[in-house]
């Protein structure tokens, strides 16, 4: 392996789709070549790539699942992620995955802690940031991208019901993103350009997260709880 990116062949998306019919250590240590050198290895070359371009540092995290607290005692992750940290104007992290579905980029708060949560609801009902937190996700939208992320079913506490940015207002996170098929394997161009892309489409979002609502400055143990 030579470390530079070479995009995602078909024997990316079939591990997965392998994975999915028999996830197993068996199957995992059977295949574990196929997942360093082309999984795994071509994610992390590929967010390296990026890295040098948008700035920070790339992470790709581990396969395998944390069973200590779910009932689902399947080992493995069925997709994997990772993110750059530390790129200006993106503090929560540009972010990106393969799966079986194909090759998924995105960006934004995917889990606002109570303080986030008491700013964002403040700024989106602020008429003059909400307004522009109106077009920075319209223009989004407009690029292509999808807006995600949990929402309450009703309004939060202490905002009306018909306020007219009740959608953003119930929202408990905020991404944007977009995936493209695996279909046939992703040509190393394409993967950039799609992930790339994305990111550069989610900037004015992102900038508007950082500006409003920034990190949280809660202690990790307490940031949860009703919201």
């Amino acid at each position: 392996m030579d470390g530079a990116f070479h995009g995602f062949g078909p024997q990316v998306f079939e591990w997965f789709a392998g994975l999915e019919r028999d996830n197993s250590k068996a199957y995992f240590t059977a295949t574990r070549d196929r997942y360093e050198a082309d999984v795994r290895g071509g994610l992390e070359s590929m967010l390296d790539e990026l890295a040098a371009s948008f700035g920070g540092e790339a992470r790709v995290f581990r396969q395998q699942r944390d069973l200590r607290f779910t009932p689902d005692k399947t080992p493995y992750k069925d997709r994997t992620y990772g993110v750059i940290r530390g790129v200006p104007g993106a503090s929560a992290g540009l972010y990106a995955q393969i799966s079986s579905r194909g090759l998924y980029a995105g960006t934004g708060y995917w889990q606002m802690a109570r303080d986030q949560l008491e700013r964002f609801r403040a700024a989106v009902a602020d008429d003059a940031a909400g307004s522009q937190l109106e077009v920075v996700t319209t223009a989004a939208q407009d690029a292509g991208l999808e807006l995600a992320g949990q929402s309450l079913r009703t309004a939060p506490r202490g905002y009306p019901r018909d306020h007219p940015r009740i959608e953003l207002l119930r929202r408990k996170a905020l991404i944007a993103g977009r995936a493209l098929a695996g279909t046939g394997g992703i040509a190393r161009e394409v993967a950039l350009e799609h992930v790339g892309g994305a990111w550069r489409a989610a900037q004015p979002l992102t900038g508007w997260l950082d500006e409003h609502v920034g990190p949280s400055t809660l202690p990790r143990e307490v940031r949860g709880g009703r919201r």
